[in-house]
């Protein structure tokens, strides 16, 4: 198994609450009866809408355009007709342009044929990413073939992929690992050829042991030159920057990116969307999501078509055990997003779907403990920063480093009077960008 290594600098231990889907196999959610397609499924700007009401999609066929360097294609989950083009809001409170999707009831089979991936160039990879509409699939949803280009004048020492899935409840990543290793590992060939690392590393933390050996197993039988590091439980280590101090020691410095280290950090679903899409030539159409939380009466993993309703996921998973519920959490309960609108669709970056017990927490106020400071993984002073941002301060906050705030909620997490320093600090940063 090797070493258990971890980040130094602060960090929380949430309970993980993982068991209530962890052994929950994969299952293909029946085809809802319609489908919202945002077209802003990744970070950037919003792809342009190719379609109008009352158009005729094919499975798989582009329906939104990417507008600018950092956007990324937008696909058909289904063949079927477009029945409106209109304004949705998203879990994380963007609106956009989507198109509304009924699908047919006979669904054709393609992306069947393989295609041999090793006789293509980089640049042609780099295309397929690209036309695949590739995004990362851990929450942050930044286009691939973006994060795959790497300039000229600089070079990757280490590509490491994201295989902690740190935040409790989520275990879609795990449940891939051990269900469709095989494509991850090729699709992490598929990102080697393109950026010829000089290591290469998988890491994942030490509730995973399975999947360690599973993966370890695969890659000695294939003769991968690929090594699986196993982590110390801790929050928020799927941060790339902790992720990468944890694995290769290295610190990225405030305003750079890993490249400017050398290193590339690639979500482990994203690296099976690249198989897929080197392989197949599929788009990003589907992708496996949990549904968790002790609110819902039988927690699954599910392969959804991108677009599926929350609805639809919720009632698969036999709806509510409980009259009242406490939140709908998109994502993670430290990072995601709270909503209402069980309309709401799901996107490319939606790892999960949570149906929380309600839970009454009075806020007080800040003691001065210095409890966030302590925790903060990135050596912020979380109780100063809010300060400053509550008495509108907003250029003080930013001198104390507040874009440099992940965000990870660990401050919030550990705050004993309750203290909404997350919200704060992005209203902070919203705010302070405009002075």
């Amino acid at each position: 198994m090797g070493r258990i290594s971890t980040f130094k600098k602060g960090g929380v231990h949430p309970a993980d609450k993982k068991e209530l889907a962890k052994n929950a196999s994969i299952e293909v959610l029946p085809l809802p009866s319609e489908l919202i397609v945002s077209m802003s499924q990744h970070l950037g700007a919003p792809a342009l809408c190719l379609k109008k009401n009352g158009d005729v999609v094919e499975k798989g066929e582009k329906i939104g355009e990417a507008s600018s360097f950092i956007s990324a294609d937008v696909h058909s989950p289904v063949s079927g007709t477009v029945t409106d083009v209109r304004k949705v809001r998203l879990a994380s409170g963007v609106v956009a342009d989507a198109l509304v999707i009924k699908p047919n009831e006979v669904q054709p089979e393609m992306f069947q044929k393989r295609y041999n991936w090793q006789n293509d160039t980089k640049e042609d990879l780099l295309a397929l990413v690209k036309n695949m509409g590739i995004v990362g699939m851990g929450g942050a949803t930044f286009p691939t073939n973006v994060k795959l280009n790497i300039p000229t004048a600089k070079s990757v020492d280490a590509l490491v992929i994201n295989g902690v899935e740190c935040e409790p409840y989520l275990t879609a990543d795990y449940r891939v690992m051990m269900e469709r290793a095989e494509g991850v590992l090729e699709g992490v060939m598929v990102l080697k050829k393109i950026l010829n690392p000089s290591k290469t590393i998988i890491g994942i933390e030490a509730n995973k042991l399975d999947a360690v050996s599973h993966l370890e197993s695969l890659i000695k039988e294939k003769g991968y030159d690929i090594s699986v590091m196993t982590l110390k439980m801790k929050y928020p280590q799927g941060d790339e920057k902790q992720l990468l101090k944890a694995t290769i020691g290295k610190e990225i410095p405030s305003g750079k990116l890993p490249i400017d280290i050398g290193a590339v950090v690639c979500n482990l679903g994203t690296s099976y969307a690249v198989y897929e899409a080197a392989v197949f030539h599929k788009p990003l159409i589907e992708r496996v999501i949990t549904i968790s939380g002790e609110a819902i009466t039988t927690p699954k993993n599910l392969l959804a078509p991108i677009g599926t309703k929350a609805t639809d996921l919720l009632q698969y998973c036999g709806g509510y055990n409980t009259e009242e519920v406490g939140e709908l959490v998109s994502g993670g309960p430290m990072m995601g997003f709270a909503f209402s609108d069980e309309d709401t669709p799901m996107t490319k970056g939606s790892s999960g779907l949570l149906a929380l017990l309600p839970e009454k927490l009075d806020t007080g106020v800040c003691v001065s403990c210095g409890k966030c400071v302590q925790h903060c993984p990135m050596g912020l002073m979380p109780n100063k920063m809010f300060r400053n941002i509550k008495y509108k301060n907003y250029q003080e906050a930013m001198d104390l480093g507040l874009m440099d705030c992940k965000e990870c909620g660990c401050c919030a997490y550990i705050c004993p009077a309750h203290l909404p320093l997350v919200q704060g600090f992005k209203l902070g940063k919203k705010l302070g960008r405009k002075k």
